[in-house]
């Protein structure tokens, strides 16, 4: 498929190149892609594979690709590409017939002025990323507008479940009015990314859209001011930032397509889709009934990292939360499948962070869970989500809660629409943790107005009150707990900081005995 992928990149640049050139001085290569054995003898390479891509290449038109069966059967559906059946070909020097294909339907894939054979979405979510437009009417300026688009496409490019088109077949529109729909048709993709630069002064205004190239329906539009004075960080403070929008954006839309769709036609993806929908706000039924959903999707497919690491999360949720029948089997369940999500995780930041998260809380090595996180926050620094995870795993293994709540804070500036009552939640207990007791009763009780129905919140709550010499407030907030779950006083070792852990139980016993 790298093959592929390259042969790709070649016409991408063979477009670009003839874009600039008059129609008798325009350059054509015939590319043919097969999979098979080779020999080497210095530069030279022999053997039937070789053959079979020359007798392949003579068959492709100017400007197009031709693959074998083999290398159709090897990439599936894992790219956006389309296959014309150019059945069996009986070609010179082969005994038996190729099955061959043309890449892009009909017609060649790509023609002197870009994209033109409307291609099929991959199986996963798909962004292009256009030229942002220039309003400044200073010419000299377009290569910051370039650059913040490079930018933007890196960063979204670290995003392990999303498809990002390259920058050379985005930049085929540059200068050009364009139709959202027909760039989706045109580069097999279902979401589209446009903005504009505006620069008045040494200050810059960036905005961007993010639209559905099926639908043509806005999904997401903000704007951007910063100063000229660095531009690079400029760029990458705005990179960032709308990569960590666009993230959770798309998983919503994608969450919502998922919904519609018909029960009888639901893949692994859909599944999963569905079961990141129940598990918040976390509650125990609907755990329970994510965690059915993604064992339906780890049914289809064994190796689907994802599905693995959310599985793995939804069973530390029922231990947390002390909604658990069976708290042995939960650890180990949670452990099995955080494990076998990191070994097939690749470079997924995503998959990377939650094997970290459940790893870390059910009694794995913490530091090297925390090791773990960073590496997956290094792949990808827009991902909100494992900044909401690490400042945990500062919390339990750490003992730093200053660290902790920066970590829960640069998750929520990355994602001001979060779901906020877990964040504030962490927060809370960072402050606890720091003894602030005051700040840390604030941003708890802001975590149970949208989520009142999560009981390690009101366990915290409990302990701050009870340390604060405030025991009616304390049992009140105990008879709440009773009513949600019968673990008043839960097992806290992971908690790893000792004088953490017995500041934390020594309020709820306080808080729990006055109650008794």
């Amino acid at each position: 498929m790298d093959t592929v992928q390259c042969a790709v990149a070649v016409q991408d640049a063979i477009a670009k190149e003839n874009a600039d050139r008059p129609a008798g001085e325009q350059m054509w290569f015939r590319i043919g892609v097969h999979v098979g054995d080779i020999m080497v003898q210095g530069d030279n390479l022999f053997g039937d594979a070789v053959n079979i891509a020359a007798r392949l290449e003579a068959l492709a038109e100017p400007g197009g690709i031709c693959v074998s069966g083999v290398v159709r059967d090897h990439i599936g559906t894992k790219l956006p590409l389309s296959f014309a059946d150019l059945g069996e070909q009986q070609v010179k020097n082969i005994a038996q017939p190729i099955k061959a294909y043309r890449i892009g339907g009909e017609t060649s894939l790509i023609d002197a002025t870009g994209p033109a054979t409307p291609l099929p979405l991959p199986d996963k979510p798909s962004i292009a990323v256009l030229p942002f437009q220039n309003m400044s009417g200073d010419s000299e300026q377009e290569y910051f507008a370039d650059g913040m688009v490079e930018e933007i496409i890196t960063a979204l490019s670290r995003i392990g479940w999303l498809f990002v088109i390259a920058r050379n077949s985005t930049f085929a529109y540059k200068g050009q009015p364009v139709d959202v729909k027909q760039v989706g048709r045109e580069l097999g993709v279902r979401y589209v990314l446009e903005g504009s630069v505006r620069k008045a002064g040494q200050r810059v205004r960036i905005t961007g859209q993010l639209i559905d190239a099926v639908t043509g329906s806005h999904l997401w539009a903000d704007r951007f001011d910063g100063s000229f004075e660095d531009i690079f960080e400029l760029q990458d403070k705005v990179a960032i930032a709308v990569a960590g929008i666009i993230e959770p954006t798309l998983q919503a839309a994608e969450i919502r397509r998922s919904v519609d769709r018909p029960t009888n036609d639901l893949t692994a993806y859909d599944l999963y889709l569905r079961a990141i929908a129940l598990r918040f706000p976390p509650e125990r039924k609907r755990i329970v009934a994510a965690l059915d959903l993604l064992r339906r999707a780890i049914e289809r497919d064994s190796h689907y990292a994802a599905a693995l690491a959310s599985a793995a999360l939804c069973h530390l949720q029922l231990h947390v939360g002390g909604w658990s029948t069976d708290l042995d089997r939960d650890q180990g369940e949670g452990l099995s499948l955080a494990r076998r999500a990191f070994q097939v995780a690749g470079d997924d930041p995503g998959v990377l962070a939650c094997s970290a998260y459940v790893l870390a809380y059910f009694g794995e090595n913490i530091d090297a869970a925390i090791e773990l996180i960073d590496r997956a926050l290094a792949l990808n620094p827009s991902f909100a989500q494992g900044w909401y995870w690490s400042g945990w795993l500062r919390l339990w293994g750490t003992g730093q809660p200053e660290l902790a709540i920066s970590h829960f804070e640069t998750s929520l500036r990355l994602n001001p629409h979060a779901v906020r009552g877990q964040t504030f939640m962490g927060i809370g207990v960072g402050y606890f943790f720091a003894r602030r007791f005051e700040d840390a009763v604030a941003m708890l009780l802001r975590s149970l107005q949208e989520h009142p129905g999560w009981p390690p919140t009101y366990r915290f709550l409990a302990a701050c009150y009870a340390h604060m010499r405030r025991l009616d407030d304390a049992q009140n907030i105990v008879n709440r707990v009773r009513a949600i779950t019968p673990v008043i006083v839960p097992d806290a070792m992971h908690w790893r900081n000792p004088e953490h852990r017995e500041l934390l139980l020594s309020g709820l016993r306080l808080a729990a005995g006055e109650a008794t």
